[in-house]
């Protein structure tokens, strides 16, 4: 029987949809393994869990469970799945039980990215045009940074302040990436979580948007926790 985990779910983060994984599911496809990418509707931490479980429940087998920025949040509390062998925080928020994501985040001061939130009269929120090119994408090319600003829909804001009642990296395998040029996550908050979690830390010279900045990067990394999740 292989111990190399095949299925691949990815969850994105916050101001963006399933697409901000596309480079590395192709790169992913293309090493042989069945990647895919929860379209999460950005209402709930609630309905976020329920929608990563159910992609997770269609899996014929073990699952590296991904996530990226708010993703880290959504993983936090999803991987509890039996299915679950191995966790990857990708520029993620990774909070304790009891925390929010913005509990997470306070902490290390308010980013430039952060700063270009809106919220509207139903408290969803949007960046700014200013906030993705210049703040969270600027590692990207021009025409990828207007992409990202127009598909990025919106993200209700009190879900920001959601307390966590599972935190599954206390008991899965776990792996983080550091963005050290985060304009939208503190980079010294991704370090202090990945300490607390005592993941495999891999860093990265990227933007916000790594995973489209960077994606043979964050697949390697994503390769080498389906490669050796089960052996822990």
């Amino acid at each position: 029987m292989s111990s190399v985990v095949k299925n691949i779910v990815l969850v994105h983060g916050a101001f963006a949809d399933g697409s901000s994984w596309s480079k590395v599911i192709t790169i992913l496809q293309e090493m042989g393994y069945n990647a895919v990418a929860v379209q999460n509707p950005m209402t709930s931490l609630s309905d976020e869990v329920s929608f990563t479980k159910r992609i997770i429940a269609l899996q014929d087998g073990p699952v590296i469970l991904v996530g990226h920025s708010w993703g880290g949040a959504v993983i936090t509390q999803a991987g509890d799945e039996p299915k679950v062998a191995g966790l990857v925080y990708v520029t993620a928020y990774a909070p304790a039980v009891g925390q929010s994501a913005n509990d997470a985040s306070s902490p290390f001061g308010w980013t430039e990215g952060q700063k270009h939130i809106r919220l509207d009269s139903e408290k969803f929120a949007t960046v700014t045009s200013e906030g993705m090119l210049e703040h969270i994408a600027e590692g990207l090319p021009l025409a990828d940074r207007r992409l990202a600003f127009a598909v990025q829909g919106q993200s209700y804001g009190p879900m920001f302040d959601e307390k966590l009642s599972v935190a599954a990296w206390q008991d899965k395998p776990t792996w983080a990436l550091i963005s050290t040029k985060d304009q939208m996550l503190p980079p010294a908050m991704q370090q202090s979580a990945a300490e607390k979690m005592g993941a495999k830390v891999t860093t990265l010279s990227t933007c916000h948007m790594s995973i489209l900045e960077s994606p043979d990067s964050v697949a390697r990394v994503i390769d080498e926790a389906a490669k050796t999740a089960l052996t822990q």
